[in-house]
């Protein structure tokens, strides 16, 4: 057996340039998701509305351009779109600190930059997830997506672990700047990948509307892919709920400094590295198609500790459960996304994860929003309370399906 066959994917020089720009990428991503709205909080002081607006914000672009995106992206080179947005990201990143610094930063400011973020995002997102059959083949979509969230697990432990002591020693503004090279240097190494997907043929008569409404009946009409879509939204509306109290909650009610919130986030990237690396052994055990509704049964009620802990120990067992979600996630997110590439023919690869994207992910603004208004109304820990319980019940859309018995 060769070496490169015993490393499977590793072997492919292409493919690892993509597993470093997708580290770098995601180091950065993982750095802004502490920082941002640390930088609301420490540096603006923000109430729980306001950082409930953020979190809207920094997701908004899902609906804003979801399913447009779709289409462009599958008229362009997917690899194309991602050096492009990675590098504009990085800019629009870097006005952060430069406003900072200029005594210029407002509220206003977070608002529109998360907003611009979270629109180049919803492009990158869509031609990274459409890139990968190109690149590996589908055969070996398993095994891409696995070692591709082992990397983005890896970064989910170090950001955390990074952005905690920075925002100590140089201010969560000033620690933005690190995010923003990320990005760069996440772009200029997709930039080196010399592998490319065939330009997409153009359409005869291109229409945007009829496009779009492609994609969307191919997505909503398949049994498992509705399924899928309709419990990840469920899902990542109590999420992005729970998520923008979580901060709170652990700042100001439980009074963990920058590095303890740095842990207790390094934690559940330990948990997602752990779920990365057992995700293709436990789908194959129990069945790729099961674990997708069996990982969510067995990890989301695990959320309910985090309300119950107070100042003390019991803030590192709820962590636990924290980390035990983020294993469950991972494992259910590779055999879905598996489940997806698969299921669609590469000329509609952009616009089924752009649809999956628009109904998946079309909650998160309405979820930061809510979380805000309910951070104001019950407070950071009965929102966390709301969080868990939506979670634990986005299982049923999967359990109720196909997906039930499914094993491939």
């Amino acid at each position: 057996m060769s070496k490169t066959s015993r490393l499977g994917l590793l072997g492919d020089r292409d493919f690892g340039r993509l597993l470093a720009a997708t580290a770098l990428g995601q180091l950065g991503d993982r750095i802004i998701f502490l920082a941002m709205p640390l930088v609301a909080v420490m540096a603006l002081n923000a109430d729980e509305f306001q950082v409930g607006l953020l979190a809207a914000m920094t997701t908004a672009g899902s609906l804003l351009v979801g399913l447009p995106a779709g289409a462009w992206v599958d008229r362009m080179r997917k690899r194309s779109v991602m050096i492009s947005t990675d590098l504009v990201r990085a800019l629009v990143l870097l006005t952060i600190p430069v406003a900072w610094w200029a005594d210029l930063l407002t509220v206003w400011w977070l608002y529109a930059v998360a907003l611009v973020h979270g629109v180049l995002t919803v492009f990158f997102d869509v031609a990274y997830v459409s890139y990968l059959p190109h690149l590996v083949g589908r055969s070996s979509l398993m095994e891409g997506n696995s070692k591709l969230s082992a990397v983005r697990s890896v970064t989910s432990i170090s950001g955390p672990t990074v952005a905690g002591p920075l925002v100590g020693l140089v201010g969560a503004p000033a620690t933005l700047l690190v995010s923003s090279v990320g990005m760069a240097v996440s772009g200029l190494l997709a930039l080196t990948i010399r592998r490319r997907e065939p330009k997409p043929e153009p359409s005869e008569r291109p229409q945007l509307g009829r496009e779009i409404k492609e994609g969307l009946r191919f997505a909503l009409k398949h049994p498992v892919l509705r399924a899928i879509m309709l419990a990840d939204a469920i899902f990542n509306l109590f999420l992005v709920m729970y998520q923008t109290m979580l901060l709170v909650f652990l700042e100001r009610e439980i009074g963990l400094q920058p590095f303890g919130i740095g842990l207790v986030l390094s934690g559940m990237g330990c948990g997602a590295l752990l779920g990365a690396v057992v995700a293709t052994r436990i789908s194959k055990w129990t069945g790729q198609g099961r674990v997708i509704w069996l990982a969510a049964l067995v990890t989301c009620p695990l959320t309910f500790l985090m309300p119950l802990a107070r100042p003390g120990w019991s803030v590192y067992v709820a962590a636990i459960g924290l980390a035990a979600l983020s294993l469950g996630g991972v494992v259910r997110v590779v055999a879905q996304s598996s489940f997806q590439q698969a299921l669609t023919p590469d000329r509609l690869l952009g616009r089924m994860t752009a649809t999956a994207r628009f109904v998946s992910w079309g909650g998160i603004p309405v979820g930061g929003l809510l979380g805000g208004v309910s951070g104001s109304v019950f407070g950071a820990t009965g929102t966390l309370w709301i969080g868990a319980a939506g979670m634990t019940v986005s299982v049923l859309p999967n359990f109720l399906s196909p997906l039930r018995t499914m094993r491939r």
